[in-house]
């Protein structure tokens, strides 16, 4: 079993990103489960949305507390939140970039990316929600799901002129990542000549 925890604050569609990348896995043929905890009910309150997906029926209905992947919608979260609390010794955590705001301490065996999410929906959408691009980093980050199944995803999702805005920001998530990973690739090359 996969799990994936989502930090976010209310109004930043966790849920949305929660309900997307579990459609994509059930695209695939697994099997996911997705659900949001909310503290206070009130609009930027920081929140939680969760998926698991597993080859079977997922029958556990806790909140995750050791995830396997992270997604930070809100880097000002990291501020009065252990958003890393549990996270897996081999996690990939998939961080919305904002200024000042620098990557947190992480074991070695931990991937960090540091995506400009918001930045890529305006650019795309028109609003600075980047949930479709930080999945796009997602899929390309984990190698989870494919491309495909997003886009899938994010079709069933939505409508209208909104369906395109949101394939083209999670591309250009998914495209950001690819070039890090090849920068990163490139570095050790370089570091072993």
């Amino acid at each position: 079993m996969k799990e994936i925890r989502i930090h976010a604050r209310a109004g930043q569609g966790a849920i949305t990103t929660a309900t997307i990348l579990g459609y994509a896995y059930f695209i695939e043929g697994k099997f996911p489960y997705a659900f949001p905890n909310f503290g206070a009910a009130r609009m930027g309150a920081p929140m939680n949305a969760f998926v698991r997906v597993d080859d079977k029926p997922v029958r556990l209905r806790s909140q995750i507390y050791e995830p396997d992947y992270l997604l930070i919608s809100d880097a000002t979260l990291l501020r009065g939140f252990n958003c890393f609390k549990g996270f897996k010794e081999n996690g990939i955590a998939i961080i919305n970039e904002r200024e000042s705001f620098p990557v947190p301490e992480h074991r070695p065996t931990q991937k960090i990316y540091v995506v400009p999410a918001n930045d890529i929906a305006m650019e795309t959408i028109g609003r600075p929600l980047g949930n479709t691009a930080l999945l796009g980093a997602f899929v390309a980050a984990t190698d989870e799901i494919k491309l495909d199944s997003l886009f899938e995803s994010i079709k069933h999702r939505f409508s209208g002129k909104a369906v395109d805005q949101n394939l083209l920001a999670s591309k250009k998530g998914y495209d950001y990542i690819l070039t890090k990973k090849a920068a990163a690739t490139r570095k050790v090359f370089a570091a072993a000549k």
